[in-house]
């Protein structure tokens, strides 16, 4: 495990917001750290408003759509919403269909069969609205790299929107309207909305086209949140906004099928609470049966149904947990066996795996081999594959590099997907494996830790955390805060769980002999160190209610002697 410090911001800067804000030196160095500098931003950054969101009408082309949109609302025309089968195009989907029948009942909800029809626009969604006289399709999450079935679509009369974040190809669709901030002529403030937030910023702009309180759109934000926490985007900027009253509405007044999914408990829910706990119910769906059932869940009024979606969901969920370690077993055994353990790639296929889980199977892979990750399996007669990233390195990038083998692909940074011929994967598999190896950084071979700041032991009081909770929500490019500390030692080091690998801690440092609960999440094997050495420690500072009682707590993400600490 490698421990980086990050970069120290410009002591004045600190200085000068630590004062403005009443805060320690150590919270001013992380918010500034984070681009937070001002007193103004700090206030925005820890009590967002509404009043933050941009005008909907700074997207490029939104007037446009919003001017199809009411054209054949008019005419009485019918309104198809298509989107991805993941908590992304569910939510979107959801979101886009519930409000426009508001404005008119001839709207159809579409989610293309992950296994018939696979990821994106096809062309048998589109033969759908062809065949039921749809006028308009309004496609979510997806439908930025779909030139030909939008020319197939506008050929037979249908007209089509597209909402995506997805990165854009040098050519986009021929389409009436294309909502996506990441185009490179599009001058919206923030690029780094979510799918279902690009929906959101459509309905916005139809809200205010008629002249409608702000009201009226709010109560869709909780599956904004949703999407936000699931889709792994930038927990920055309008996102944060959005997502910090999404998570107000879920929490207090939840719409029927998200309360079906929540935890029975009363506990408030926070974004990671959304996505370990809801979002994954909601990717069942779509992973084992069909995204409809999602979309139904989330779209149900009545609650007796509601309970009954969600039972199914959670069955659901269920079985792609036991598909998901079954076949990251068998994975894991090919690996071995193929004497590929010291590649600079993991890439395996095996033509019976379930292509539901085959992104999660990645992720859990790379737990195991840090390296870059493709996980095949047979679909339709052709090689469809999840791809996952190490931190700091563009998978996409480097899938792009292959392109001679690849008959389709899309995604992001870090997660993609891919289409090839059976005949095309050892040369697929070479070609990956050459182009990682020759642009694999060296630093980037070694899962890191990163460090936001080095404090003494003595600062992790109540008041500190009391801050620190407020920089919630957190996400990427604003992640829970790791804190280092020195000179520790365990007054009780044991370790815990059923097959003992997680790490339980009295933790004190040596000179003031302050005292700290911690738990390390499998490091068990780090008892050693803590029984026998001073250490250092990398860790998040946590709150712990038990039996009533509330007490900081510190969440181990590793332990080194002090004396062998390679920083």
């Amino acid at each position: 495990m490698r421990w980086t410090i990050k970069e120290e911001p410009n002591p004045e800067k600190i200085e000068q917001l630590s004062k403005e804000i009443n805060v320690s030196n150590t919270l001013a160095k992380i918010l500034v750290q984070r681009g937070i500098e001002t007193f103004e931003q700090a206030k925005q950054f820890f009590r967002p408003s509404l009043e933050d969101l941009h005008s909907p009408f700074l997207m490029k082309d939104m007037e446009k759509a919003v001017n199809l949109i009411q054209e054949v609302i008019s005419k009485n025309g019918n309104i198809l919403v298509y989107g991805d089968y993941d908590v992304d195009g569910t939510t979107a989907v959801s979101l886009m269909s519930t409000y426009l029948k508001t404005l008119t009942p001839n709207v159809a909800s579409y989610i293309p069969d992950r296994y018939t029809e696979g990821y994106g626009v096809s062309f048998q969604g589109i033969d759908f609205a062809i065949d039921n006289d749809f006028s308009l399709m309004i496609t979510l999450d997806c439908g930025i790299k779909a030139m030909d079935k939008v020319k197939y679509a506008k050929e037979n009369g249908v007209s089509v929107i597209i909402c995506d974040h997805h990165r854009p190809g040098e050519i986009v669709p021929d389409a009436d309207a294309i909502l996506n901030p990441k185009q490179k002529d599009c001058h919206y403030p923030y690029d780094e909305l979510s799918g279902c937030g690009v929906g959101f910023k459509l309905i916005q702009a139809l809200n205010e086209s008629y002249k409608q309180s702000f009201d009226e759109v709010y109560p869709y934000l909780d599956l904004v949140a949703v999407s936000i926490g699931a889709d792994i985007v930038p927990m920055t900027g309008e996102n944060r906004t959005l997502a910090h009253f999404g998570l107000k509405i879920i929490n207090e007044q939840p719409r029927i099928g998200i309360k079906a999914l929540k935890d029975v408990s009363n506990k408030k829910m926070t974004i990671t609470d959304v996505v370990f706990g809801i979002a994954p119910k909601i990717n069942a769906a779509g992973r084992i049966k069909h995204g409809l059932n999602a979309v139904k869940l989330l779209t149900e009024t009545n609650e007796d149904d509601a309970r009954i979606f969600a039972k199914e969901i959670n069955y659901f969920n269920k079985q792609r947990k036991d598909l998901d370690k079954q076949i990251t077993q068998e994975a894991l055994l090919q690996i071995v066996k193929n004497e590929e353990t010291s590649k600079m790639t993991t890439v395996v296929y095996d033509e019976n795996w379930h292509k539901g889980v085959i992104g999660i199977v990645a992720s859990r892979l790379i737990e195991s081999y840090y390296r870059p990750t493709i996980v095949f399996t047979k679909s339709n007669g052709k090689l469809t594959a999840s791809a996952r990233s190490v931190r700091g390195f563009d998978v996409y990038e480097a899938i792009d590099q292959c392109s001679e083998f690849i008959e389709q692909f899309g995604g992001h940074k870090y997660a993609a997907g891919l289409t090839i011929l059976e005949e095309n994967y050892e040369s697929f598999k070479n070609k990956f494996e050459q182009v990682v190896s020759e642009t694999l950084p060296e630093e980037l071979k070694t899962e890191e830790i990163s460090i936001d700041a080095e404090i003494e032991f003595e600062e992790i009081t109540p008041r500190f955390y009391a801050v620190l909770r407020q920089f919630a929500p957190f996400g990427p490019a604003n992640m829970k805060p790791v804190f280092k500390c020195s000179h520790l030692k365990a007054n009780i080091a044991r370790k815990i769980g059923a097959d003992a690998n997680h790490l339980k801690l009295q933790i004190a440092d040596f000179q003031k002999n302050l005292e700290l609960q911690a738990v390390g999440f499998n490091l068990g094997e780090k008892l050693d160190i803590a029984e026998n050495s001073e250490f250092s420690a990398a860790f998040q500072v946590d709150l712990n209610t038990w039996n009533g009682k509330q007490e900081l707590q510190l969440i181990l993400k590793d332990i080194k002697e002090n004396s062998l600490e390679e920083i």
